[in-house]
């Protein structure tokens, strides 16, 4: 159990402690993702941005998802979605979804693109795994980049879950895998949405830390 995702990003640095100066570049998945992200980043003394995937609802149930897609198109989907979601919603939920992946890109990054990832160790965390779709488009986007490694950093996901992604990465560093694993919130005492304001500001937080080599 984590107190909240502080908690947990620092857990998970303690983790991850043969990283520490390595050069290594952590990109957080927003919104949840970037608090721990941020104490991963700042206690290993790493860079850090984000990379943003969005999951690819269904029609008929926002809450699920048959997919996720990043921000540079590369789009993860579920087998066998075709018996449940006809080819022409599929594509118009990957274009909805492009947009609103690219709106947020601007709003949390600004102007900004994403730090270089060709020839880099790249530490993709989020602050739980349930399905794995949006940590899977990040994945991809990372191989797409031709990261030099990929490691897959987050607080808690179902085991089989992690099993699966284990065998798409490098390297996986999962502190939990409950046995009855339903939500990620299951592990935090304390869960709450996070805004986009927050994540601009944790971002801003820490650059200023950096440039004051406080991290």
């Amino acid at each position: 159990m984590f107190k909240d995702r502080t908690d947990a990003g620092q857990k998970l640095a303690r983790a991850l402690g043969t990283y520490r100066d390595s050069g290594a570049l952590v990109l957080a998945i927003p919104r949840g993702g970037v608090p721990v992200g941020y104490e991963v980043a700042a206690h290993l003394h790493l860079d850090l941005s984000v990379i943003v995937a969005r999951k690819l609802p269904y029609p008929f149930d926002p809450e699920a998802g048959f997919g996720a897609i990043a921000e540079d198109g590369s789009t993860f989907i579920f087998d066998n979605t075709d018996r449940l979601v006809g080819e022409p919603d599929i594509g118009r939920i990957i274009r909805e979804q492009r947009r609103e992946v690219m709106r947020r890109v601007r709003v949390l990054r600004g102007d900004g693109p994403i730090p270089a990832i060709e020839g880099r160790t790249i530490m993709l965390v989020d602050d739980g795994i349930a399905m794995g779709a949006t940590m899977r488009a990040a994945i991809l986007m990372c191989r797409h980049l031709l990261a030099k490694r990929v490691i897959v950093a987050a607080p808690v996901s179902g085991s089989d879950v992690a099993k699966a992604i284990a065998r798409t990465v490098d390297e996986t560093t999962i502190l939990e895998t409950p046995v009855n694993f339903h939500a990620v919130a299951q592990v935090y005492e304390s869960w709450r949405d996070i805004s986009d304001d927050e994540v601009v500001a944790i971002l801003h937080t820490w650059k200023t830390d950096r440039a004051q080599g406080r991290s």
